[in-house]
């Protein structure tokens, strides 16, 4: 098959034309996706980071805007809606959005041909409020936004920018589809169903989900009949070559004493970021990126590294982003803000500071590094306990057997429908029964019991006693909803499901200018004239006031390491019965004399590591018995004080 064959003959000869001078040979997830969305069906397409699943998903719809401005078609809306969990990646997709938009156009220039105009346009919390008024009134043709911001736009009046879409692309969906983000979303999707012309196409992307049915069915939802809509499985799931390796800071992490494990990480990670050209280093949360940043920048004499979490500035990310990208910065330290789907060709080793708690994550994380898929993905994990390294041994080998994590919908969250009802209610009145019939659409709603959908309306109505305030209003006898004056405010004001953590944010004094945020625990400590470090850079306290702080930039002064709390990520169950598979066999293995050997074959681990944990397991039995997939551990013990204590290991 010549590469041209592979290229679908409906698309417009320009397109393929700089489609086979720019990339040549389509990928699987392009070859096997493009036919069924150019079919008009819906496709979960499934396949590594950096294997093109982005623009498998962008290049037909891309390709319709062409022919269709060619012909003298105006678009009156959107007509592809992209929506992702990140902002970053948002923007991150605008940008790598241009080049193909940016080649057809010189393609069809040197084919003698005026390229038609085709707009794109991000919408997020970001988005300044001219830029929001003016893509209501001049709707771009690919919109780009996330789901609180898609809630946004179907409770205003700019919800009528999305009746002429075709195409609605899920990024990154196996972030979604398991929590009740996920379920907000699949409620939207049927709001924005109701206000196209026509059923758009649904297009859903990852490179890490299980079992690939269930998310189809998230994607795809309901039709009005009950049936389930048809989601055809692109499974384009080739391996991508991985090396992943789990060590140790250190020889022996039971003879630490306090203070002198850091360190020797921080020793470790600037010896691996010097050796590299470009290395992310990736934390499970922001005090731990802002330190290491820190102390990796003293350690080396130079800014070699910058970092990168949800409390700096979108701009400062931005700015980090795009050096990592053209190969100008030598490290980024971050934490989930860089895991998802952004574009990071020029990495080529991600460092993982302590477990990253789940193997969906993991390999995400790794995949940022050799981003391009013939290029290898290296990845190193470093570990603090002997608990930890466990955890991170068994997450590797379950790396590189692809061993990811089985997800399921959420089913009827009832917090999220009481949102959902507010906000179908803002434009007018409604049935009640029209509100249940859209929300049974929703994959995650769908065996909503009708008592409990007329109990959270009745809640809503405050129909349920005192504590209760109305935010919208029932009329009974004609089985109408009505939006009350503050129901458009409390859906602005509450729509979504992030929590909301108590963020100060930081401003550069006497300008509007934002630095980033911090935890109001930090910031009921903190005290005027004080000085704290974020990003890189060291700011004195101007004024606190009751939502938001002033700053100004400071040197050569003592300094505070800000905090944030609630960062807690926990392991899946999946994983915790594969450290109890792995215990049972250490088990087996240190009664016959070769647990130490076995370790090494068994786990991708470091010979230090796999001494810790030989010696783990060897203490553990000692004092009784290791905890496994049938067995749970009770130790009692006395604490420094003699007090009588009682540990749990499961």
């Amino acid at each position: 098959m010549s590469e041209s064959q592979s290229i679908p003959d409906s698309f417009h000869p320009a397109v393929r034309r700089w489609f086979e001078r720019a990339a040549g040979r389509p990928t699987p997830p392009q070859e096997l996706g493009w036919p069924v969305i150019a079919s008009g069906r819906s496709c979960l397409i499934f396949a590594p980071t950096g294997s093109g699943k982005t623009l498998a998903a962008f290049l037909a719809g891309i390709d319709h805007l062409v022919r269709a401005g060619l012909a003298g078609e105006k678009q009156k809306g959107v007509y592809l809606l992209y929506i992702s969990p990140l902002k970053a990646l948002n923007y991150d997709i605008e940008r790598n959005l241009r080049v193909p938009l940016e080649g057809i156009a010189a393609q069809l220039r040197a084919d003698g041909i005026d390229p038609p105009e085709i707009t794109i346009g991000v919408r997020t919390g970001d988005t300044p409020s001219k830029e929001r008024a003016r893509m209501a009134r001049r709707p771009p043709q690919i919109l780009i936004t996330t789901p609180e911001s898609l809630n946004l736009i179907l409770c205003s009046q700019a919800r009528s920018m999305l009746r002429e879409v075709r195409q609605v692309v899920v990024d990154e969906i196996h972030a979604l589809a398991p929590n009740k983000r996920g379920a907000f979303l699949s409620v939207l999707l049927e709001r924005a169903e109701e206000i196209a012309k026509q059923s758009p196409v649904r297009i859903g992307l990852s490179a890490t989900q299980r079992p690939l049915e269930e998310t189809a069915r998230f994607l795809g939802g309901y039709g009005p009949d009950g049936s389930q809509r048809a989601v055809t499985i692109v499974d384009a799931s080739m391996r991508r070559d991985i090396e992943v390796s789990v060590s140790s800071a250190v020889p022996d992490l039971y003879g630490l004493k306090q203070g002198e494990l850091w360190p020797h990480i921080e020793a470790s990670l600037l010896g691996e970021i010097q050796s590299h050209r470009s290395t992310i280093v990736f934390a499970n949360n922001r005090r731990t990126v802002e330190r290491l940043t820190l102390n990796l920048n003293e350690q080396a004499g130079t800014r070699i590294a910058e970092p990168h979490h949800g409390s700096i500035s979108p701009a400062r990310r931005r700015q980090t982003e795009e050096r990592l990208k053209r190969g100008e910065l030598r490290a980024a330290v971050a934490t989930s803000t860089l895991e998802l789907g952004i574009d990071m060709g020029a990495v080529d080793l991600v460092c993982q500071v302590q477990s990253p708690k789940a193997v969906s994550s993991a390999l995400q994380r790794v995949g940022r590094a050799g981003h391009l898929f013939s290029q290898t993905s290296r990845g190193k994990i470093l570990c603090t306990s002997v608990a930890d390294l466990l955890e991170s041994a068994v997450i590797a080998k379950d790396m590189l057997e692809a061993k990811v994590e089985q997800i399921r919908a959420v089913a009827n969250p009832l917090d999220v429908l009481a949102q959902q009802i507010a906000a179908m209610t803002v434009h007018g009145p409604l049935r009640v029964d029209s509100i249940y019939e859209t929300v049974r659409r929703s994959a995650c709603f769908n065996n909503l019991p009708k008592e409990a959908f007329l109990r959270t309306v009745e809640m809503m109505a405050g129909r349920l006693g005192k504590g209760f305030d109305a935010r919208v209003s029932l009329d009974r006898v004609n089985g109408m909803l009505l939006p009350l004056p503050g129901t458009l405010r409390t859906v602005v004001s509450s729509g979504g499901v992030i929590p909301d953590t108590g963020q100060f944010p930081v401003y550069l004094a006497g300008t509007r200018l934002s630095i980033g945020e911090l935890d109001e625990e930090f910031v009921w400590e903190a005290r005027e004239g004080e000085a704290f470090r974020l990003g890189t850079s060291l700011w004195r306290i101007e004024s606190i006031e009751a939502d938001r702080i002033f700053v100004h930039p400071t040197a050569g002064v003592p300094a505070k390491a800000p905090f944030w709390r609630g960062e807690m990520v926990w392991r899946s169950p999946g994983l915790g019965r594969d450290i109890g598979e792995f215990l049972e066999g250490a088990e087996r293995h240190r009664a016959a004399g070769d647990l130490e050997e076995w370790i090494r074959g068994e786990l991708p681990v470091t010979r230090e590591a796999a001494r810790n944990l030989a010696g783990m397991v060897d203490r553990q039995m000692s004092h009784g018995a290791l905890p496994t997939r049938r067995r749970m551990v009770v130790e009692r013990f006395s604490d420094a004080l003699g007090e009588g204590r009682l540990a749990v290991i499961t």
